[in-house]
């Protein structure tokens, strides 16, 4: 444990007694005592500062974001220029529910065409109509007891995104899942959570994106729980795209019920520091996960991916491919964890990360881990960092090409292979377009 600086853990505290005071008072009881519960492990673990001994945080030194001491958000005005480019993606047809500051925006959102048996929601509405549902999921997957900020967005869980699939629903089109962090003139932090639930044989694809206006300095701490329901299929694609000032923690879990397949995509392409936990259980057999991710930093951007996949059950599979390109003085890590449970035979398992490193003081670091109780298993991991390979890079100039084209083509052909695992055509282009666009400003300014 990390105890907390007493003026951060003092400042919280009055932060969260003001929560309290100012929400709905109709609130059930089991939610207040998940509250109170989380406040006070925040207040005994706080953040994860300490660097000797701190293995799961030795690489992301989260000190610079617990030296400030960030107000609650609150939601603000914007006008329809402002926003945009932040909620207008993908097709038009494409559901979507938005929040600004964490605070859910019903003006903003567009949930009037849904598909029989797909119910999507704010989780404050959600709580009066369907508290079942949530008691059994809310905070059950997520482990706020072990984790500061996961204890913190816990305790001031209000807003929310609500998902739910009833047995044998389609979500024909992509559903959007927006958080925006809006121009403040103060430093704030938010708190986003999202609670999907999916029943047997269901269909889906989640789109969860992160951003912000402006170029203040503000903190997303986010906590995403996902349960795949039996038999079911689905796709979530998660992008951050932050300003250069902003720190970014996102906490997600995601269980998978038997013969479930989920396939993900995690895009990072800004904030100044961003950190994220990426939890999955196959909870029972025959399922199956397929987890990817692509990171671009540059400058003094810091961002790292720590995924652990728990085979909790036999004939479960994972296959896990992230990768990174790395310009300026900028560093990543990876820490990619398989565990195999005692009794979990006939896991196979494979993991992998690839950095390419632009600059010569760009640092990667990468740390696989695998957790094997049982001996009938397929497992593997791969990991590989370097600079352009100055071969190909020869071939291409022999023919020709200029040095810019030839430096863009190589890249791109190493960043293709994550961007193909988006299946939705029109996400995959408008992801392709914006990593381009930020290859090519790499580039040019080299």
């Amino acid at each position: 444990m990390t105890q907390a600086p007493s003026k951060q853990v003092d400042h919280y505290r009055k932060a969260y007694d003001s929560f309290i005071s100012k929400s709905i008072t109709d609130n059930p009881s089991w939610l207040s005592e998940i509250r109170e519960d989380a406040i006070s492990i925040f207040e005994n673990l706080g953040l994860p500062i300490e660097r000797r001994g701190n293995e799961d945080w030795k690489y992301t030194d989260v000190r610079p974001i617990s030296r400030i001491n960030f107000e609650i958000a609150s939601e603000s005005v914007l006008n329809d220029q402002d926003i945009t480019k932040d909620i207008q993606f993908g097709e038009s047809n494409w559901p979507s529910i938005v929040f600004l500051n964490g605070i859910y925006n019903s003006d903003l959102s567009n949930l009037s065409d849904l598909p029989s048996g797909v119910i999507v929601m704010n989780l404050l509405d959600a709580l009066q109509t369907h508290p079942e549902i949530i008691k059994g999921h809310l905070s059950k997957h997520s482990d706020y007891k072990q984790n500061g900020f996961a204890a913190l967005n816990t305790a001031f869980i209000n807003d929310g995104a609500f998902v739910y699939m009833e047995k044998d629903s389609v979500l024909d089109n992509p559903l959007r899942i927006i958080f925006i962090s809006t121009n403040l003139d103060r430093e704030t932090i938010s708190n986003p959570r999202t609670l999907v639930v999916t029943e047997a044989n269901t269909q889906a694809t989640l789109i969860e994106r992160y951003s912000g206006i402006s170029n203040n300095t503000y903190l997303s701490n986010s906590v995403t729980e996902i349960v795949a329901g039996q038999g079911s299929n689905i796709k979530y694609y998660k992008t951050q795209l932050q300003n250069d000032n902003a720190f970014h923690i996102s906490n997600t879990d995601v269980v998978l019920l038997r013969d479930s397949n989920v396939s993900s995509v995690n895009i990072d392409l800004g904030g100044r520091l961003v950190r994220n936990n990426l939890n999955v259980t196959t909870a029972e057999e025959n399922a199956n996960c397929k987890l990817n991710g692509l990171y671009m930093v540059t400058g003094t951007q810091h961002v790292d991916n720590r995924v652990i996949i728990d085979h909790a059950k036999p004939y479960t599979t994972s296959r896990e491919l992230y990768k990174g390109i790395l310009d300026g003085k900028s560093r990543s890590v990876f820490h990619g964890s398989i565990i195999v449970r005692e009794g979990a035979e006939k896991v196979d398992a494979h993991q992998i990360d690839k950095n390419l490193l632009l600059s010569n003081e760009a640092e990667a670091d990468t740390k696989p881990a695998f957790w094997i109780y049982c001996d009938d298993v397929k497992c593997g991991h791969g990991a590989a960092c370097g600079q352009m390979d100055d071969t190909a890079l020869f071939y291409l100039r022999s023919r020709g090409i200029d040095e810019n084209s030839a430096r863009r083509m190589l890249t791109q052909a190493f960043i293709s292979e994550i961007i193909d695992c988006i299946e939705d055509e029109s996400y995959r282009s408008y992801i392709d377009d914006i990593v381009q666009s930020t290859l090519e400003d790499w580039l040019e300014s080299d």
